[in-house]
């Protein structure tokens, strides 16, 4: 790469997960690692773990909750993209889930804040 950016040789994979509950809602999360904006739950797909591995335990790890109906949504690229992070490039893998309960227990170092909305109005 020409300019000195500091970057990894391959792009980061990530998961996301819209998580649906009873009512419909979708939750979102305060991270601060991407400055406190709200974001649906996810992170990084280690190596040889399968990207619906993944998704479970980035949910468990960061909500405590348990999802089910995992449905593929969508993929996005970003690459060196100063919204997401101006020295990465990472492609993102989102699923469509359901909570199994409403067992939400945030882990209060990736997730500190959260609400359920309506994706109307999200």
């Amino acid at each position: 790469m020409a300019d000195k950016r500091t970057y990894r040789k391959r792009p980061r994979v990530a998961v996301g997960a819209i998580i649906l509950n009873n009512k419909s809602e979708m939750l979102l999360i305060t991270a601060p690692k991407w400055n406190g904006n709200y974001v649906v739950p996810g992170g990084h797909v280690e190596e040889g773990e399968k990207l619906e591995s993944a998704l479970v335990r980035e949910i468990k790890e960061e909500t405590g909750l348990d999802v089910t109906d995992m449905e593929f949504l969508e993929f996005q690229e970003h690459v060196f993209r100063e919204e997401v992070h101006p020295e990465k490039h990472f492609i993102f893998i989102d699923f469509l889930c359901r909570a199994k309960d409403n067992g939400l227990n945030l882990d209060n170092v990736e997730a500190t804040s959260s609400i359920w909305i309506k994706p109307e109005d999200a």
